[in-house]
C-alpha cells in the first residue's frame, strides 16, 4: 500500500532559481524523532560534533571561542529516527549587544526542544562556566544528556576530571556519555542514547536533507570561518558576512560577498600586504564553498567598515542576528 506524502518547499538560495519540491514520507511504526539542542561553553566542540554526526560540514569550527552565532539546525536521519540538532552559541557572559542576542537565543533554544545535549570539555575538570550552564538547565523541565567531549585529550590520571562532572550532576537523573567529536570515539553510543530518549514521532524533514538553512547562509559562514582561522585574535568577532549576489551558470557559480568589520584598522588586517590576506581568505573560502555546492565557484570578496555594528540592534538584524522568540 502506498503511503501518502506531504509536499514542502525546499528553499533555494540562488537568484532566479525555482523552488524545489520534495516530499516527506510517513514514518514507520516505532520511528522516533525530535529536536535536540546542543549547548555548552564556547569552544567545547558543539559544531564539530554536529558536523561529525551529520556526516557533512554545515557548521563552522574554529580555535576561537564563540564561533557559532546562529541557531543552526543539522538533520540526522537513520532507519530508526530523525534527530534535528540545534547548534547554539556558547553560553557566556555577554559583553555587547551581539553577545546578549546570542545568549538569549541559546536559552530560547533550550526551552523549545525535546532534549538537551550539554557538552563539556572532559580534558579539564568542571569550571564555573559549566556550573553556570548547569544551573540554567536544572531550572528547566527539558531532559538532559551530559556529553563529555574530548576524551582523546584526557590525561592518564583523569579520574578527578570525571568525578568533578559526576559531582556536578549528582542530584539529577541525567545520562552521561563520553566521546570525542574529533576522532569519532564513542559517538555511536551517544547517537543511540539520544535516539532512546526521544519519543515516537514523524519525519519533520525529507530523509536526505541535512540542514534547514539555505546555501547562501552556509556560504557566508564558511567565509567567516576562514577569516577566524587566518586572522585569529586580530579580528576575533567583529566581522559579519553578507552574500550580496549569487549568479549561477551551467559551468560556474559566481558569488559576491561583503566582509563587514567595525574599524578601519581591521580593514588593513583583512586585506593584508598587497591584498595577500584577502587572497588567502578568498582562496580557502572558495574551496569550502565548492565542496558545499559540488561545483566550480568564482568568489569575489570586498571589505566594508560598519562602525559598532555589534552594538546596534538595527545592524544586527540586517546581518541576520535577531532575538528569537
Amino acid at each position: 500500500m502506498n503511503s501518502p506524502e506531504l509536499n514542502i518547499d525546499n528553499f533555494s538560495n540562488l537568484e532566479g532559481a525555482e523552488l524545489l519540491t520534495t516530499t516527506i514520507p510517513i514514518a514507520p511504526e516505532g520511528f522516533k524523532s525530535g529536536f535536540v539542542a546542543i549547548v555548552g561553553r564556547p569552544n567545547v566542540g558543539k559544531s564539530t560534533l554536529m558536523n561529525h554526526l551529520i556526516g557533512q560540514k554545515i557548521a563552522i569550527t574554529s580555535p576561537v571561542a564563540q564561533t557559532t552565532r546562529n541557531r543552526l539546525r543539522g538533520i540526522l536521519t537513520t532507519p530508526q529516527a530523525q534527530i534535528i540538532f540545534v547548534d547554539t552559541p556558547g553560553i557566556h557572559k555577554p559583553h555587547h549587544e551581539l553577545g546578549k542576542v546570542l545568549v538569549q537565543n541559546a536559552k530560547t533554544a533550550i526551552k523549545s526542544v525535546d532534549l538537551v545535549l550539554f557538552i563539556v570539555d572532559s580534558s579539564v575538570d568542571a569550571g564555573t562556566g559549566d556550573r553556570f550552564i548547569f544551573d540554567i538547565l536544572k531550572r528547566m523541565n527539558t531532559p538532559v544528556v551530559l556529553g563529555l567531549n574530548k576524551v582523546d585529550l584526557q590525561p592518564n590520571n583523569c579520574q578527578f576530571i570525571d568525578d568533578s562532572y559526576a559531582d556536578l550532576i549528582a542530584d539529577t537523573n541525567w545520562s552521561t556519555v563520553k566521546f570525542s567529536a574529533t576522532t569519532g570515539m564513542g559517538t555511536d553510543k551517544l547517537q543511540q542514547v539520544l535516539t532512546d530518549k526521544l519519543e515516537s514521532g514523524p519525519y519533520y524533514y525529507p530523509p536526505d536533507l541535512v540542514t534547514d538553512q539555505p546555501e547562501r547562509f552556509i556560504m557566508a559562514e564558511l567565509i567567516r570561518e576562514q577569516i577566524l582561522l587566518h586572522t585569529r585574535q586580530e579580528i576575533p568577532h567583529s566581522v559579519a558576512i553578507t552574500i550580496e549576489k549569487i549568479e549561477e551558470t551551467p559551468k560556474i557559480t559566481k558569488v559576491n560577498a561583503a566582509i563587514n568589520i567595525e574599524r578601519s584598522s581591521q580593514k588593513g588586517i583583512i586585506i593584508g600586504k598587497k591584498g595577500a590576506m584577502l587572497k588567502t581568505i578568498g582562496s580557502a573560502s572558495r574551496e569550502q564553498i565548492q565542496k558545499l555546492i559540488a561545483g566550480k565557484v568564482h568568489l569575489e570578496l570586498f571589505v566594508k567598515v560598519e562602525p559598532k555594528w555589534r552594538q546596534s540592534r538595527l545592524r544586527l538584524a540586517e546581518f541576520g542576528y535577531q532575538v528569537e522568540e
